[in-house]
């Protein structure tokens, strides 16, 4: 009975939401019964790109730190993928649960729903899928593309966990991100254990986490494994009411899938099969950016982000070769305001470069537009 009455108010807010105008939108509260609260939210987004070198647009209009033809330049799209709808549902025993989704998708699954979150939360505990515990957003520099700087804290995704919060501090088991092994067969063995410390104190916000996970090569006949591990420090720091800087540091040993934006695009090998051993590859990233407050709803926002991976031993060992990706950076800088309430827009110049091991650089320049209607 509880759940007809919950789709029967989803279907009449998803009537009204369609009717109302954009200025005029706001959360929806979903009056189902005594016992639970729940409530509607989301948003739509256009994104629109140009390339004015090789086409680097990936779903949501994001930069790509490779791709594309260099001789053919000038690209332009658009889409409205990133556009979100979720729905959070909390019972008065204390028991939370929030179910999000988007469009974003990838290949012939562009367009269709992703699901982003799904998860429960009860007395501290959490269980389902979202962010990793080694993620945070406290270091990160606002910017319109959906995959942003590279370097900024941990895996910057979502995943399966259990985690538990107690203050500032919280510890997870969760799958971890991609641990794969050049050279080798990928087999996940084991989960990856989290630790992290966030919390704020005047105009200092920071955060703190360790990660360890197995990274393990099994075709059958070779079977290794080599344990990884992953720590990151991040802070923001408001100077005035008007600027604050904000960053990231990260260092990786057997643990890429958590350096954000390493490797040819989101994350680089964790390690590499020499024999029948495997291997562990080092890498480190970081980000730093400036944010200014114009008043108004207008901002701007100067960001720089940078991974590198130590590759040379791998490559020795005939697992990579010299045009494997080694160095990735970008700088993105825009400018964001809020016309009216809940509907933002914004224009972003975004600069990418990326360097292999053997010294060969390749590089682009877009811009991006983006307009976004919450409710």
């Amino acid at each position: 009975m509880q759940s007809n009455k919950l789709r029967m108010a989803i279907r009449s807010t998803a009537a009204m939401a369609v009717l109302s105008v954009a200025g005029q939108a706001n959360a929806v509260s979903l009056n189902v019964n005594d016992d639970l609260e729940a409530s509607l939210y989301g948003y739509a987004r256009l994104n629109m790109s140009y390339d004015f070198d090789a086409d680097r647009a990936v779903s949501t209009r994001a930069g790509s730190f490779n791709g594309g033809d260099e001789d053919i330049t000038g690209h332009f799209g658009a889409d409205a993928q990133q556009s979100r709808l979720g729905v959070k549902v909390k019972h008065e025993s204390g028991l939370a649960v929030t179910v999000e989704g988007d469009f974003r998708g990838s290949g012939n699954s562009a367009g269709s729903l992703r699901l982003r979150h799904a998860y429960g939360e009860y007395n501290g505990f959490l269980a389902g899928r979202y962010w990793s515990n080694f993620t945070s957003f406290v270091g990160n520099t606002p910017t319109l593309d959906f995959d942003s700087l590279a370097g900024t804290a941990g895996s910057q995704d979502r995943t399966e966990q259990i985690r538990y919060t107690t203050g500032a501090m919280s510890f997870a088991i969760e799958d971890p991100a991609s641990q794969s092994i050049e050279g080798g067969t990928n087999r996940t063995s084991a989960p990856a254990i989290s630790a992290k410390l966030e919390d704020s104190t005047d105009a200092l916000s920071y955060s703190a986490a360790v990660l360890a996970s197995q990274a393990t090569s099994d075709d059958g006949n070779i079977d290794d494994s080599a344990v990884g591990y992953a720590v990151f420090g991040a802070l923001k720091l408001k100077l005035s009411n008007m600027f604050s800087v904000q960053g990231a540091i990260n260092y990786t040993d057997g643990a890429n899938g958590y350096l954000w934006r390493s490797g040819d695009n989101y994350t680089g090998a964790s390690g590499y099969l020499d024999g029948n051993s495997v291997e562990t590859i080092k890498g480190y990233g970081g980000s730093v950016g400036v944010s200014m407050e114009l008043g108004g709803g207008r901002s701007i926002n100067v960001g720089y982000g940078m991974t590198t991976l130590d590759l040379d031993d791998a490559v020795d060992a005939g697992a990579l070769a010299n045009s494997d990706a080694e160095t990735n950076q970008n700088v993105m800088v825009n400018y964001m305001w809020t016309p009216v309430k809940n509907v933002m827009m914004g224009v972003e110049y975004g600069y990418f470069d990326q360097e292999t091991v053997g010294g060969e650089s390749t590089d682009a320049n877009r811009l991006l537009f983006a307009a976004q209607y919450s409710f």
